[in-house]
């Protein structure tokens, strides 16, 4: 179903899931397209992001941000026109990035908006690689990983959104940089197209052998997004006084083994000791937002250059959004996930 000018299509958390979310978790509504009061303007959504974060959110669980309440719209980040506006500061027809969710239209005061070139070559690239994800890994490996020219630095899922910019810049600063994916193409394009100095399929049955033998000389900073079997490949390799920053666990998100955490909880604690590791975790919008100028200034400059490639995996069809989003959590995605809701 394309999107239409007088229904508004929404997806709501009808309940927790548990494991994998599917159509009984994230439930499809129809309703009557919002009007925007004063002061208000009413958006049409044209791209989605879809986030592994957003998995968290679904849960009844403490966390850096509250989480959905049953009946809410699945939140995400969106860059959206400005259908109607009874605002001084918006006309109709400005492009803006907004965080309007898993929907069709959204009204909006203005005060979470943040206006975007109308002329931009790549609306979307505002929620991917000058967005959150380019964002997340450009400031969590500059500022916590503080790579050095001639180290090595290691990163899983390295085809993402949020992989495949900390790679990139790990090589401009001159590091030794290693990939982590999951498959033979994906390995293949972070080789080729990101020029990675190599990268491991996760999936292989000596995994831990060719990552050793990929990083001969250890590992100083590990981009950890990922979590499970893959730390454990990594934590033997870890040089003193490495750093990992630490922004996601996709492995976990789906419910987490306790036991299994629990039996090399007391490994990781001596290895940070011992060997005087710098683990810590970040969240890009309440430890880095004074700092997305200086993200957007770089990041812009080297994409002008040609010194960054960046994929865009899009799904056509806000309809999609359940399927697609399954399939990022397992790892299908080849890039970062995009659903095109509208021309």
């Amino acid at each position: 179903m394309t999107q239409s000018s007088h229904i508004n299509r929404r997806f709501v958390l009808a309940q927790r899931p548990q494991g994998m979310p599917d159509d009984r978790d994230i439930r499809l509504e129809e309703g009557p397209v919002p009007q925007p009061a004063a002061g208000q303007l009413l958006l049409r959504t044209l791209y989605l992001s879809l986030d592994p974060y957003m998995r968290g959110r679904m849960d009844d669980a403490q966390s850096y941000t509250p989480p959905l309440a049953i009946g809410d719209v699945i939140g995400a980040g969106t860059v959206c026109r400005v259908e109607k506006s009874e605002h001084a500061d918006y006309k109709a027809g400005d492009l803006v990035l907004a965080y309007t969710g898993w929907q069709d239209y959204a009204l909006s005061d203005g005060g979470d908006l943040q206006k975007l070139d109308p002329n931009m070559e790549h609306p979307s690239y505002a929620l991917g690689l000058l967005g959150m994800p380019g964002f997340t890994g450009y400031m969590g490996l500059t500022d916590i990983g503080q790579p050095q020219a001639g180290e090595t630095v290691v990163v899983a899922a390295a085809s993402g959104a949020v992989g495949s910019v900390v790679g990139q810049v790990a090589k401009l600063l001159g590091a030794k940089v290693v990939g982590i994916a999951g498959g033979a193409d994906k390995c293949r394009y972070v080789t080729e197209t990101l020029k990675f100095d190599a990268c491991i399929d996760r999936k292989a049955p000596d995994f831990a052998e060719q990552l050793k033998k990929a990083c001969d000389k250890g590992i100083d900073v590990y981009f950890e997004n990922v979590g499970g079997a893959v730390f454990d490949a990594v934590l033997p390799l870890l040089n003193t006084q490495a750093r990992i920053p630490v922004c996601g666990l996709i492995s976990q998100y789906n419910g987490a083994n306790s036991a299994f955490e629990q039996d090399r909880l007391p490994l990781l604690m001596g290895t940070i000791l011992k060997k005087r590791l710098r683990v810590q975790g970040f969240i890009i919008s309440q430890d880095y937002s004074d700092r997305y100028p200086e993200f957007f200034k770089q990041m812009s400059q080297w994409l002008a250059e040609g010194k960054i490639q960046f994929r865009e995996d899009i799904v056509d069809g806000l309809e999609n959004s359940v399927e697609a989003f399954c399939g990022l959590l397992a790892g299908k995605n080849f890039g970062k996930l995009i659903i095109k809701v509208a021309q």
